[in-house]
């Protein structure tokens, strides 16, 4: 799983894209309706992945994001300094829980650009407005 979060003038959001082991993609744009920070951004797309793997069955993965700071805060490689950023590690964290292998990796953004493309299409979308 491929993830990453956006911070722009026209909002917040996230992409994913989940790889098959035999290379099928599914790829998610979501649009996140509060303010965050980037890095909560990125955290939100992580956690959200997170939770679409458990949903399809997932039950091992590999996750890449180009956020050092994520990848090395859930490893344990860097301390989280705000009360806001340790509550979205401790999630990521209790997640772990749910796969029999998880495996946080960091890659540099130009492995990531798929992923990111989608995180700021998601933010220039118009809110969707449903009508019965």
């Amino acid at each position: 799983m491929y993830f990453d979060g956006s911070l722009t003038k026209k909002g917040t959001s996230m992409g994913l894209v989940f790889v098959s082991p035999l290379g099928v993609r599914m790829r998610y744009m979501v649009r996140i309706h509060f303010s965050a920070s980037n890095n909560v951004a990125d955290y939100e797309a992580c956690i959200n992945g997170l939770w679409v793997a458990v949903e399809l069955g997932i039950q091992q993965l590999d996750v890449r994001g180009n956020s050092q700071l994520v990848i090395d805060q859930v490893i344990k490689e860097s301390s989280c300094h705000s009360t806001k950023m340790a509550a979205h590690c401790q999630e990521v964290r209790q997640l772990e829980d749910k796969f029999d292998g998880l495996e946080l990796n960091h890659i540099p953004r130009r492995l990531n650009e798929v992923v990111d493309t989608l995180a700021k299409m998601a933010s220039a979308k118009s809110q969707c407005q449903w009508s019965s």
